[in-house]
């Protein structure tokens, strides 16, 4: 069939936040034990961010370059990540309320401005009203066939532990199911996470009427939380009707951490977070600085290695291959989220890593995602480690990361590279990678060295006469070769450049 994706996604620039931990408005009243906002983040402290102090700083993110927001969940919940909703028809009272969000989105439309929330359709929490209810009636209550529930705990015969004991938590701990252990299924076997049952027919008009209400309330999107463990195709294809037809704008990107084709042939999904993109940058830009014992803790990660460049190269012309140009156009390439270490950690806090994984995206297709306060040099271990407030005192700030984002980004729009093809390797040494990448404004060539010492490399000089450097992350130098007709590039060590015959400087 068509693959249809969003246009806008081509030339989008997103920024994820953690709605808790981004601003706070001082708008948000009577609400009490806050942690500090400069303390280090714990598992279930708030911090007391909202959405009414996201609008009020649309001006930074516009400035940065930032032409899209993607929300980690903001509906009601009892957890600082709310990824455990109760209520999918309001938005958490400590954000504001749908107050809140009619702002933001009304600001944010004015000013060009899309937005997008992560959908957590798999599984509901607790403090679910049709969850609940059961837990109160067992087998009398007409929600009974929402959740999966044993029958010996809706009959009474034994009882429900969505507060597992002491024994519970133990076997739970040794790996013993939810379904046999609490009573229902959950999901990672995680009490405060019950599983929908999306066979119910009232279950999915629930969830499909609620991607249906936001996105006429004014979203621009949805991103699907752990989208592959709804396995119903059928599922996916309705939401993908109602959702359209509600905007036929509206982009749909899953969570999966590997490839996922399976979902992408323009009936279901329009594009996938792209960790594979973000697990080769790590592998390659990190070098030795990589620190792969925090890089593999999130358990998707495990297998990450170090990549020489044509290792990498390698790699990224195989996940070039997989999904049709629609869909690498439509991909939302990120470097962390709020579910691994923060990149800059991974890379032992090297900076030119960040910066050189930074550009890469901004030449690739796909939108090129921000994890709020990356662009700043915000660092952070593993959860809860990588979700910090945002330190909005200046003088926190490392203004040469952010500068350097600026300039990627504004690179990326002056030359439509959100249009424009993948990138072709042109070489490819130990610790070198050149690529050519053909715009609409003319060619780029784009290199990065991620070895410790300076890259001196001979081009034809059909690729590379008479150019100029267009942004770099260092000084290059760049000499004529008469006798073999070839430029030769020394790029610094820890370095990412690009070049072009055609164009001033950013």
């Amino acid at each position: 069939m068509p693959i249809d994706t969003p246009d806008w996604v081509r030339d989008a620039v997103f920024y994820q936040i953690f709605p808790d931990r981004f601003a706070r408005s001082g708008r948000v009243t009577a609400v009490q034990h806050l942690e500090r906002w400069d303390a280090a983040p714990t598992s279930h402290g708030f911090k007391g961010g909202d959405l009414y102090d996201v609008t009020q700083n649309l001006d930074y993110l516009q400035d940065l370059g930032v032409t899209a927001i993607y929300f980690c969940p903001i509906f009601a919940s009892a957890a600082n990540h709310r990824y455990h909703t109760y209520d999918y028809y309001n938005v958490d009272p400590l954000l504001g309320g749908n107050d809140a969000l009619r702002e933001l989105l009304d600001q944010a439309h004015e000013r060009g401005l899309r937005i997008v929330l992560d959908g957590v359709f798999n599984h509901a929490s607790r403090g679910f009203w049709q969850f609940h209810h059961v837990l109160e009636n067992g087998s009398a209550s007409p929600f009974r066939d929402w959740f999966h529930f044993d029958q010996n705990c809706l009959d009474g015969n034994r009882p429900f532990q969505a507060y597992p004991s002491a024994d519970a938590a133990r076997a739970l701990a040794d790996g013993r199911g939810s379904f046999e252990t609490i009573g229902y299924g959950a999901w990672w076997n995680l009490p405060a996470l019950p599983k929908f049952n999306t066979n119910c027919p009232e279950v999915r008009e629930f969830l499909l009427s609620v991607a249906e209400y936001w996105v006429d309330f004014g979203i621009d999107g949805w991103r699907l939380d752990v989208a592959n463990e709804i396995d119903d195709d059928e599922f996916w294809r309705e939401f993908r009707r109602r959702v359209r037809g509600t905007n036929p704008e509206a982009y749909i990107v899953g969570e999966v951490w590997g490839e996922a084709e399976h979902w992408l042939h323009g009936d279901m999904w329009d594009a996938v977070m792209n960790y594979p993109v973000t697990a080769a940058c790590l592998g390659f830009f990190g070098g030795e600085h990589l620190d792969l014992e925090e890089v593999r803790r999130p358990s998707s990660f495990s297998n990450v290695e170090r990549f020489s460049g044509p290792e990498f190269a390698a790699e990224i012309q195989r996940m070039a291959s997989i999904y049709p140009t629609q869909i690498a156009a439509a991909q939302l390439n990120l470097l962390d989220s709020h579910d691994m270490p923060r990149f800059l950690t991974c890379c032992g806090g090297d900076d030119a890593a960040l910066k050189m994984a930074w550009l890469y995206l901004c030449l690739i297709p796909g939108a090129p995602c921000i994890y709020y306060g990356a662009e700043i040099g915000l660092d952070g271990r593993h959860d809860p480690d990588c979700r910090k407030g945002f330190p909005w005192q200046r003088d926190a700030w490392d203004m040469e990361m952010h500068d350097w984002y600026q300039n990627c980004i504004r690179l990326r729009s002056k030359y439509q590279l959100g249009r424009a093809e993948q990138p072709s390797v042109v070489l490819a040494e130990t610790t070198t990678v050149v690529f050519r990448t053909a715009t609409a404004c003319g060619t780029l060539w784009s290199a990065f060295n991620t070895g410790s010492v300076e890259s001196v490399i001979d081009v034809p000089n059909d690729e590379l006469s008479n150019v100029r450097v267009v942004l770099a992350g260092g000084a290059m130098s760049r000499t004529i070769n008469t006798d073999n007709d070839c430029t030769r590039l020394t790029i610094p060590p820890r370095c990412g450049a690009v070049l072009t015959a055609h164009a001033d400087d950013v």
